[in-house]
């Protein structure tokens, strides 16, 4: 097929673009395939293939999201990974442009977990008090890790915490709203490049409550959350969720006991998250497709969610 009859257009080709593209071929959706190289943004006599397309994916490293959006933005709908840029010069101009027919994948928004804090009401758990997030896997093991965009500095300034931890940053801004960040513990454990694979922040929303994230590309599989209400918990170990509820639950003999199970879900991380970023790619086509326009809100907590990263 002619590039220039192509209405989508993929900028980069790497491992979201094999997750994205499978979900395009799913939908039978055809695409322009850009594929830049690590020295410069644009080889002009392809990038201009990409003009006659009205929708824009832009799946390439962090460090080049500003440079393409400042492209696309006027007249395309745009599709960008998070986070948005990574310096707050960019950041600037970017929260200036028009929300309507731009999208910042923060698929997390999307995931089991994220819906359920979505409709924390109907479970009557009360203020959230404190949360606890670690999120680990050994990518940094990996014999491609040492070649890739994440272990490069240059092109991934804070690591693993620009990666992972801001998809927990934008959850809890999200629904929560934060009032700071703590300035991250960034940690080198493996040497396998020159960016960050090991994480530690502390996050602090109203009424005192403290978040904290740990996130790793040097560790086994590790997914557990918690999240502790005023009338319950939220627990996710690996494979398992659970709300409990109410906080005040004691046995026979009037000892405490951990709160009545009220739901207990089983989930694969993997494919929960496959099916988040599914979610977020079908809620993006719905709206460029229709001639539709992106919530502002849905925009300024995206954009929030950057600056507190930066």
């Amino acid at each position: 097929m002619r590039s220039d009859i192509y209405k989508l257009g993929i900028v980069g080709k790497g491992s979201q673009y094999n997750r994205i593209s499978k979900i395009l071929r799913k939908k039978k959706i055809s695409y322009f395939l850009y594929k830049p190289n690590n020295t410069k943004y644009y080889d002009y006599k392809e990038f201009n293939k990409l003009k006659n397309c009205e929708i824009i994916f832009i799946l390439s490293p962090n460090a080049s999201h500003f440079n393409y959006i400042n492209k696309f933005y006027k007249n395309k709908y745009i599709f960008c990974e998070k986070p948005p840029v990574n310096s707050k010069k960019q950041l600037s101009r970017i929260k200036k442009i028009s929300h309507k027919k731009i999208y910042f994948n923060y698929n997390f928004r999307y995931s089991t977990i994220g819906q359920i804090l979505l409709n924390l009401r109907k479970y009557k758990l009360g203020d959230l008090l404190y949360a606890n997030i670690v999120s680990g896997h050994g990518l940094g093991f990996k014999k491609e890790y040492k070649k890739s965009w994440r272990s490069n500095i240059k092109f991934c300034k804070k690591g693993v915490f620009e990666i992972v931890s801001v998809h927990w940053v934008d959850l809890i801004n999200y629904y929560f709203k934060i009032l700071k960040i703590r300035k991250p513990s960034l940690i080198n454990i493996l040497k396998k490049g020159s960016s960050y694979d090991n994480c530690y922040s502390k996050i602090y929303i109203k009424n005192n409550c403290e978040v904290d994230i740990f996130s790793s590309y040097s560790t086994p599989l590790v997914n557990k959350i918690l999240f502790i209400f005023k009338n319950g918990l939220i627990e996710q170990n690996n494979n398992f969720i659970e709300i409990r509820s109410p906080a005040l639950n004691l046995d026979k003999n009037n000892f405490f006991k951990k709160p009545k199970l009220i739901k207990k879900i089983k989930i694969c991380f993997t494919r929960d998250y496959q099916l988040s970023l599914e979610k977020s790619v079908n809620y993006f086509l719905n709206v460029a497709l229709n001639k539709k326009f992106f919530k502002k809100k849905d925009f300024d907590c995206s954009i929030n969610s950057n600056k507190l990263i930066l």
